[in-house]
């Protein structure tokens, strides 16, 4: 299985807040596991404006964890602008694009992302 976490998935994983059916998918040596250049980029902000706290280079922990980066490009970007309104977010909103253009299952708690044809695994 090919898995995109969106940005709460990849912190979760950190924390140790997942569920286990999604650990055991994360942790698979058979599964890819991406993490979105969004997803630094949100997480990047989040930590410049106070909403977020940890230690460490978010690219850095992906390396360490495993995770494949996924950079944006411009199918990805063309894709997230033409998405139904289901979801505000825009970094959501890049993620289901991602997932649809790459063929990746997202891995996400995010309910909204259901209304979108993209694969969902809870985490």
């Amino acid at each position: 299985m090919k898995i995109l976490l969106d940005t709460h998935a990849f912190l979760f994983w950190r924390t140790d807040a997942l569920s286990d059916r999604a650990r055991e998918l994360i942790s698979d040596p058979d599964n890819e596991v991406y993490l979105s250049a969004a997803s630094v980029w949100e997480i990047s902000i989040k930590l410049g404006i106070g909403r977020l706290s940890m230690q460490g280079n978010v690219a850095d922990m992906a390396a360490e964890d495993g995770f494949i980066p996924l950079a944006i490009n411009f199918d990805h970007a063309q894709l997230a602008g033409e998405l139904p309104l289901h979801h505000r977010d825009p970094f959501d909103r890049l993620i289901v694009a991602q997932a649809l253009c790459e063929g990746l299952v997202i891995a996400t708690r995010d309910a909204a992302l259901a209304q979108y044809d993209a694969p969902l695994v809870s985490v």
